[in-house]
């Protein structure tokens, strides 16, 4: 986030005692220590067995510093920024692949206007070198929601070949921002606002994807939402600046609404983080001492996990209207994939809060025998795990789907997440 553009690594590296403190001026105002450096986030990665994505830091830094920041990372010679990795206890490299150049420059990153940072970015793209066995994927910092323009002109201005993606930044917000609602205290009325801003995404990845085929016909540069997910107020009794919110079934909700709607635009949409995943804004995980919880989110990430690295099939469909007074939004939304073993994987959200759906659909050349189910769902939509109940809210058995001739049929609880493995 906006840390990303005061963070200057080489603060965070070397003996820990020995770091230079500095002041999170954007989030809490609170002196950080640098104890959780780049080797402890690396080691962080390599125990959970993911990808790391590092920001650069553009609106205070130096290219040099970047520059500098990659070598250390990524190179396996002999140079004065990998004796001081060797120094520091690491004599390979750690090969990282995704690095962004800036974060929201075009706000808390430099304010700057779209033409000026196309510029920087051409110029600090220009000194991140590929090193042997670790070539880079670049990604520019991209629009805030419907900031169009600043897509259209770092497609116009940048090479296709200097950037792998371009990131887009959406929050679901319930209200306003000054006033974003409560985590758990809402009514019916602001739960249909909220998903409504929730199915946004749908217009925002499909106008940015337009504007970069127009430029990107081969869709070689890869859109990439790594920012997302619902913001409320904090926590009463929290530091403002730390986004402590809770976790209810509306914001498996919406987890589920949203990576739909990303798998449904995989041609474009190659890579996209829910960027706080512990104790901040919609986490995966929350934590209280040494106690830790998985939050209704973490539990349809666990669901949508089938997708990766299937092959996405086309659904076409006409969905039932949720309405709320005079207005109206689609109440189903689905995404489904094949992967290389046969298995058709299938999810379905019903975002409306008071009536089941039936779904019945002929799958056109998919044979299958068999069909297994998981369900998210609650009695309430503002329910939440709690460390004196963490398992509230989890993944249960789903019975509601059946074979009947060629037809997959689909009795689809109100207010729902579902997964389902079709087998041959």
């Amino acid at each position: 986030g906006c840390f990303a553009d005061e963070y200057h690594w080489r603060d965070g590296i070397g003996p820990r005692e020995q770091r230079p403190k500095m002041v999170n001026t954007n989030w809490g105002g609170v002196t950080e220590d640098n104890s959780f450096g780049t080797h402890e986030f690396l080691e962080l990665c390599s125990l959970l067995g993911t990808e790391p994505y590092v920001a650069g830091n553009v609106g205070s830094g130096t290219v040099e510093e970047m520059s500098k920041w990659i070598e250390y990372l990524n190179f396996d010679g002999e140079s004065p920024m990998t004796a001081i990795r060797k120094q520091n206890g690491r004599p390979e490299p750690w090969k990282v692949a995704f690095w962004g150049v800036g974060n929201e420059n075009w706000g808390c990153g430099g304010n700057m206007t779209a033409d000026f940072y196309a510029d920087q970015y051409k110029r600090y793209a220009s000194y991140t070198k590929n090193y042997p066995g670790a070539p880079l994927k670049k990604i520019a910092g991209g629009a805030s929601v419907d900031d169009y323009n600043w897509t259209e002109t770092l497609m116009k201005k940048v090479p296709l070949d200097m950037m792998w993606g371009i990131s887009l930044h959406h929050y679901t917000i319930p209200r306003n921002w000054s006033d974003k609602g409560s985590a758990t205290k809402f009514d019916e009325k602001e739960y249909f606002a909220t998903m409504r801003q929730c199915l946004r995404m749908e217009e925002l990845v499909s106008k940015h994807s337009t504007i970069m085929d127009k430029y990107d016909p081969e869709k070689r540069v890869a859109l990439v939402v790594d920012e997302w997910g619902i913001w409320t107020n904090v926590e009463p009794g929290t530091n403002p600046g730390f986004l402590f919110q809770q976790n209810s079934l509306r914001d498996a909700l919406i987890a589920g609404t949203t990576l739909n709607i990303f798998n449904n635009h995989s041609d474009r949409v190659r890579m996209a983080n829910l960027a706080q995943t512990i104790n901040v804004l919609q986490s995966l995980i929350l934590t209280k001492g040494n106690a830790m919880l998985l939050t209704p989110t973490y539990h349809v990430f666990d669901l949508y996990k089938a997708h990766m690295d299937a092959k996405l099939l086309p659904v076409h469909f006409k969905s039932p209207d949720f309405v709320s007074g005079d207005q109206k939004l689609p109440a189903v939304n689905i995404s489904a994939s094949r992967d290389s073993n046969g298995v058709v994987n299938i999810t379905i959200v019903n975002l409306d809060p008071s009536k089941k759906q039936n779904i019945r659909t002929n799958l056109q050349g998919l044979n299958f025998k068999t069909v297994k189910g998981r369900i998210v769902t609650s009695a309430k939509l503002t329910d939440v795990n709690t460390f004196e109940s963490p398992s509230a809210i989890k993944p249960v058995v789903f019975n509601g789907a059946k074979k009947e001739g060629t037809e997959l049929v689909v009795d689809l609880p109100a207010q729902s997440i579902v997964a389902l493995e079709l087998r041959n």
